[in-house]
Parts: structure tokens; C-alpha cells; sequence
């Protein structure tokens, strides 16, 4: 029997990429609608695995697999940054769009045949709708990529098949099918990027900041694979074991990561951060800001654990006060916008370096912060956090940050994208800290019908666009760079069909909503 939440958030996605596709129909659009359908298929046997214990790994709890919504995200990126790129006349980027497309599909699509490889009995039906979208896409390929970009694409798939067998059964029911396809496809995806760059450094594409990301990510992955196996020989707990996590951390990133970045930077990569950090006044001012919402970040939680009393060891922080971050976060983020993009690039890869070691440094122990921190953030976590990371933060940032990097400056005439797609930056302000948090806040409170099989309310969701409205024409007044050149009904649209996801989806909305209005104003 369909379950009624999963189907509405289905036809939701649904609506997203049939409007992104009647703005920008080309040969991808069939491709992405036929894998959109069997993705469809697919996730319901993902369910009943998932239910049943069948899965070949242990996934989250408490969810659904969310297949399609997860499925949709890179190939329309894809698509739609290649007609970004095509209008602005860049082609280098228009031929990476493709690329990108391509390569989500068949990542999305290799999930499908798992799922439908390993389901029993054999789902029939659903096997002809995957070898016709399987049939679609090759075919599409075929004719829309060249050699090289098809040994790219193949490169990040088996990237991805092998991140996914470690990761996947080291860090159990810590993602769902749908959200392992999102961060190990774009971790694979990075990780590829840097290897093709480093080999082809003599042709001098990119900016810094670029390959600062890419070196930052594939860095910190690289650091907790080797230290999560190092570990299953060995007690993390023990100060030996700490001293050597410390000192290792130091050589491999003093002695790999940083003459890595030189290498691609042509330049002391400190010296140059330095320097980038330090360069004008108003870059000053912005981290003096920041240095002070990050203290009155801590400031909250150390306020809350401070209020658990002995008798209330169990005790969890309220969905308001997990909002207060949300606050602090667009706090954080809306100056950057506004007054240097650049500089919130390089901090935000700086903030998720340093959240991702300190993950590590909590969940092996690590002296002599390591339990500590276990106790401060135990009073943040939900039902989301069932496997032995903590991500939820780690997920703030990520759907903060992602509509600033993956912005396509190279394709964007003065720095901003014309009408809707100048709202891109502001994707993750939007959706995730003005939207989420308002939609929980008065859906929380002042909450009375509850939309169908959820636990969300109308009048959150409802509260929520009003809010996103109201920020959109804030940002209107405060950033003259923004001219949305009377696109309000497509925002409009956009902000509606995002919020409804948000009330219906079970994935991690603080990564797939940004993702998703991202793709819409782009469009």
C-alpha cells in the first residue's frame, strides 16, 4: 500500500523538475523525466527493504529512502547550470554542466538497480521501468558526451561505489539511501574534480578559493577514513592514542594537504589565506562579527547543559531552542552576502573543516576534549541523529553553504545571475533559516491542522512563505546587486513548492531544501 506522506512529497519533486524542464526542455529533460519515474518505483522498494531488513547496509531510521527527491537533485543542477553557462556564452562550464548532469543520473541510476537487484521477490515491473530510463540515459550520453567526459563520468561512479562500501558500513543508520546518494555522490564528485586539476594544473582554470574547497573536503574525508581504521586496531580513548590522532592530524596536514594546495595555488597557501582574510577593512569588521556569533553560538550551549539538573539527565533541547542556531547562522550569513561573497566562501570551508575534525575528535574520544564534547552536544540531538555521527550541524552549514559555492560565478555577468537566479546565494538563508525555522517555530507553537500523514502544520508552512517573502524583499533593499526583473510569481512559486516539501519530506531538510530552491531560481 502507497503511503500518502511519500506520494505527495513525490508529486512535489514531481512539480519542481516538470517546471524546471518547461523553462529548460532539451534532450536531458527526457532523460531526467524517465529516471524521475522509475526513481519513483524504486523508492518504494527501498521502503519495504528498509522496513524488512533487507538492506545491504544499515540506513537511518524513522524515514523513508527518499530516492526520488534525492535522485533529482544533481542531474537538474546539472541541467540547469549548463543552460546558465550556454546563455552566458562560457563553454568550458556549459560542457561541465553536461558533465554533471550525467553524472548524477547514473549515480541515481546505479542506486535504482542496487535497490531493485537485491529486492524478493523480484519486482518485475519496476526492472522494465529501469532498463527503459537505464536504455534513455546511456543513449542520451552516447550523443551528448565526448570520450573524456565519459571516462569522467565512469571515474566518479567508481569513486562512489567504493566511498559507499567503507562509509556506508563504517558509520551505520547514519543516512538514508537518498541522503548516502547526496554526500557520497558529491564527495566522489569533489574528490574526481581534484585528481583532474591536479594532473592538468599547467592549464591554470580556477580560481584559489576554488581549489581550496576541493582540498579542504577531500582532506577531511581522507583524514577520518584513515583514522577510522587506524581505530579498529587500537583504543582511541587513551591519551597514547590521542597524542598520536593529534600529531598525525599535524603531518598529514602540513605535509599532504598544504603542499597539495600549493601545488595547485602556485603559492604558501597560509600565506595567501592570510593575506585573503586580512585584505581590506570590511573583511576585518566581518570576522570580528563572525568571531562573536560563533561565542554566543557556544554561549547557548553551554547555557543549556548548564540548566540539566541531575534529576533531568535525559533531558533534550526544544525545537525552539535548536532554532536559536538557525538564527545565529542567518545572522551570520546575510552580511557576507551583502558585503563579500568571497570572504563567506573561504570561511564557510574553514567552518566545515573544523566542525568535521571536531566530529572526529567526539566520536573517537579524543582527549582532552573528546567526552567533553559527547556531553555538550547529547542535550541537541533528534530523532536524525540514530547513528553514531552527529551531522545535524554539520547539515546546517552544508545547506547554508552550498548555494554559495555552487553559484556559477564564471557564469554570471557582474557577479549576479539575471532575475530569480540573483536570489541564488541566498538560497540557503532563505529556505533553511528563514523558512524551516519559522515553519517549526509557529508550527510548534501555534500549530492547529495538521497537513495529512505528518507531523507538520498549515499554519507553519503557511507562516513560513509569508516569511520568505517578507526576507526576499528585505534582501531587495538592503543588496542593491539583487534586480529580480519582475520574476515574482516564478519566486513565489519556488518559495511554495519548497515549503510544502519541507512539511512532507522526511530527509534531511536542512540539505535538500536549499538544493532545491537553489535549482528552481536558477532556472
Amino acid at each position: 500500500m502507497l503511503n500518502k506522506p511519500v506520494v505527495v512529497e513525490s508529486l512535489l519533486v514531481f512539480a519542481v523538475a516538470l517546471s524546471v524542464h518547461a523553462v529548460v526542455w532539451d534532450r536531458f529533460s527526457w532523460c531526467a523525466l524517465a529516471l524521475a519515474v522509475q526513481a519513483f518505483y524504486v523508492q518504494f522498494k527501498w521502503d519495504r527493504l528498509l522496513q524488512q531488513g533487507g538492506a545491504v547496509f544499515q540506513f537511518r531510521g524513522a524515514a523513508n529512502s527518499g530516492l526520488l527527491p534525492a535522485s533529482m537533485v544533481i542531474p537538474l543542477l546539472g541541467v540547469v547550470m549548463k543552460e546558465r553557462c550556454r546563455a552566458a556564452g562560457i563553454v568550458y562550464f556549459e560542457r561541465f554542466g553536461v558533465v554533471v548532469a550525467s553524472t548524477g543520473m547514473l549515480l541515481a541510476l546505479f542506486l535504482s538497480v542496487l535497490a531493485v537487484g537485491i529486492t524478493k521477490p523480484m519486482p518485475t515491473n519496476t526492472c522494465i521501468l529501469t532498463g527503459v530510463a537505464g536504455s534513455v540515459i546511456v543513449y542520451t550520453m552516447k550523443h551528448s558526451l565526448t570520450v573524456s567526459e565519459v571516462i569522467e563520468v565512469l571515474e566518479v561512479l567508481l569513486i562512489f561505489v567504493y566511498l559507499s562500501m567503507i562509509l556506508l558500513y563504517l558509520l551505520p543508520r547514519c543516512f538514508t539511501p537518498g541522503e548516502a546518494l547526496l554526500v557520497l555522490g558529491g564527495v566522489s564528485f569533489v574528490l574526481n574534480q581534484l585528481i583532474k586539476r591536479s594532473l592538468n594544473v599547467v592549464e591554470g582554470r580556477g580560481d584559489p578559493i576554488d581549489f581550496f574547497l576541493l582540498v579542504a573536503v577531500v582532506g577531511v574525508v581522507l583524514l577520518g577514513l584513515f583514522f577510522t581504521v587506524l581505530f579498529i586496531f587500537m583504543d582511541s580513548g587513551t591519551w597514547i592514542s590521542s597524542m598520536f590522532f593529534h600529531m598525525m592530524t599535524a603531518v598529514l596536514g602540513l605535509g599532504v594537504i598544504m603542499p597539495w594546495l600549493y601545488r595547485l595555488i602556485q603559492r604558501n597557501p597560509l600565506f595567501w589565506l592570510l593575506q585573503f582574510l586580512f585584505q581590506t577593512q570590511t573583511r576585518l569588521y566581518l570576522l570580528v562579527y563572525w568571531t562573536f556569533l560563533a561565542a554566543s553560538a557556544c554561549g547557548v550551549v553551554f547555557y543549556q547543559n548548564a540548566k540539566r539538573s541531575s534529576e533531568s539527565k535525559k533531558h533534550q533541547a526544544s525545537t525552539i531552542t535548536r532554532k536559536y542556531f538557525h538564527l545565529i547562522v542567518v545572522a551570520t550569513y546575510v552580511p557576507g552576502l551583502i558585503y563579500d561573497r568571497q570572504l563567506l566562501y573561504v570561511a564557510a570551508v574553514l567552518c566545515l573543516a573544523v566542525f568535521i575534525f571536531l566530529e572526529y575528535v567526539r566520536y573517537f574520544r579524543i582527549k582532552p576534549f573528546g567526552q567533553t564534547l559527547r556531553h555538550l552536544l547529547s542535550l541537541f540531538l533528534d530523532e536524525r541523529d540514530s547513528g553514531p555521527l552527529i551531522l545535524t550541524h554539520i547539515y546546517l552549514l552544508l545547506g547554508m553553504s552550498l548555494p554559495v559555492w555552487l553559484f556559477p560565478r564564471s557564469c554570471a555577468p557582474k557577479g549576479t545571475l539575471p532575475g530569480a537566479g540573483a536570489l541564488v546565494p541566498y538560497s540557503g538563508v532563505l529556505a533553511v533559516g528563514v523558512g524551516d525555522t519559522i515553519a517549526s517555530v509557529f508550527g510548534s507553537t501555534m500549530g492547529e491542522i495538521k497537513w495529512p500523514g505528518t507531523k507538520k502544520t498549515f499554519e507553519g508552512t503557511m507562516t513560513a512563505i509569508f516569511a520568505q517573502i517578507i526576507a526576499v524583499a528585505l534582501i531587495l533593499i538592503f543588496d542593491s546587486s539583487v534586480n529580480l526583473n519582475a520574476s515574482y510569481a516564478w519566486i513565489l512559486a519556488s518559495v511554495s513548492l519548497v515549503s510544502l516539501l519541507e512539511a512532507y519530506t522526511t530527509q534531511i531538510d536542512n540539505l535538500l531544501l536549499p538544493l532545491y530552491l537553489q535549482i528552481m531560481l536558477m532556472a
